[in-house]
């Protein structure tokens, strides 16, 4: 098991989750921004020349990925795992409810491996990313989208400034998300190839801050902090944050948006096929021949 302090309270998560799915047109409803996510991730997965026997859709709430996977007709079985929603877990864990990767009959195991608006629960995200590149065959494909580090930043800071201003102090009610720079570093880190990570910031606009927080529970997105998750917001503090963000956000019309950015990140299982960088000084040509310029010595100004 991870020695990495548990942040997120993944009981927690999974209770929030079930009352959600047992409101399925509420849930569908909220689920906007992991269908936008589910679009693009089936989009890149289009792009890829080649198929995958066997996927692994890790901590989905549902099997709307599993689905679109196989609809895209290049994926033939698709694996759905219980992830950091499962009870009292840290690491993902596919149908059978054994960690990724543990034995070596499981190394190796899948050609394509995703997962959508989930990883930001992980405990050890590094460790996580580690379990998923050993769990990929060699060539194997991981996708994956995660909030980014602006996410809902309005909500963060009319949270904190209201909790402090009405007691004196503010525990985080927001979950932290990644950059996208250092979601990059972390797949070059689990010794994935040729890593991506892109961004893309996706504005919503409500008549009602109160809107914003009807659709995280319905998302069942709620704080799972384990430092103030147990700690319930006061009435008076959530009507003063909400008369902050209304105050500093509202818009000509009165509405108000709500930030979400969404970080997708792919990367391939090491394979001696794959495109590599050539070595320093292994260039057959010179760049100002390319250029169609003359070479300039270093130390020289040009035009003497």
């Amino acid at each position: 098991m991870s020695n990495v302090p548990a942040l997120f309270d993944h009981a927690l998560l999974a209770a929030r989750r079930s009352r959600a799915l047992a409101q399925p047109v509420a849930f569908a409803d909220a689920g906007f921004l992991r269908q936008s996510a589910l679009f693009d991730l089936t989009e890149r997965l289009d792009a890829v020349n080649r198929s995958f026997a066997h996927s692994l859709d890790v901590d989905a709430p549902d099997r709307a990925l599993a689905e679109a996977l196989l609809a895209t007709g290049k994926v033939e079985k698709v694996s759905v795992g219980t992830g950091f929603a499962g009870a009292d877990i840290d690491r993902p864990q596919d149908e059978t409810g054994l960690p990724l990767g543990d034995s070596k009959d499981r190394s190796g195991r899948y050609d394509l491996i995703t997962s959508v608006l989930s990883l930001q629960f992980a405990n050890d995200l590094p460790g996580v990313l580690i379990q998923f590149r050993r769990a990929l065959k060699a060539d194997g494909l991981f996708l994956g989208a995660v909030f980014g580090g602006d996410t809902l930043v309005e909500l963060r800071e009319v949270l904190l400034e209201a909790e402090s201003e009405v007691l004196g102090g503010a525990a985080p009610r927001v979950l932290p998300f990644g950059e996208v720079r250092d979601m990059g570093a972390l797949l070059q880190r689990a010794g994935f190839a040729l890593p991506v990570a892109d961004i893309d910031t996706l504005v919503v606009r409500y008549g009602n801050p109160l809107r914003l927080l009807s659709d995280l529970r319905a998302m069942g997105a709620t704080n799972i902090l384990k430092s103030g998750a147990r700690r319930p917001l006061r009435r008076d503090v959530l009507l003063r944050a909400m008369a902050l963000y209304k105050e500093r956000f509202s818009e000509a019309d009165g509405k108000v948006p709500a930030t979400f950015q969404i970080v997708s990140l792919s990367g391939w299982a090491p394979h001696e096929s794959q495109q590599k960088p050539l070595q320093p000084g292994s260039a057959k040509t010179r760049l100002a021949d390319a250029l169609g310029v003359a070479e300039t010595p270093a130390g020289e100004k040009t035009g003497q």
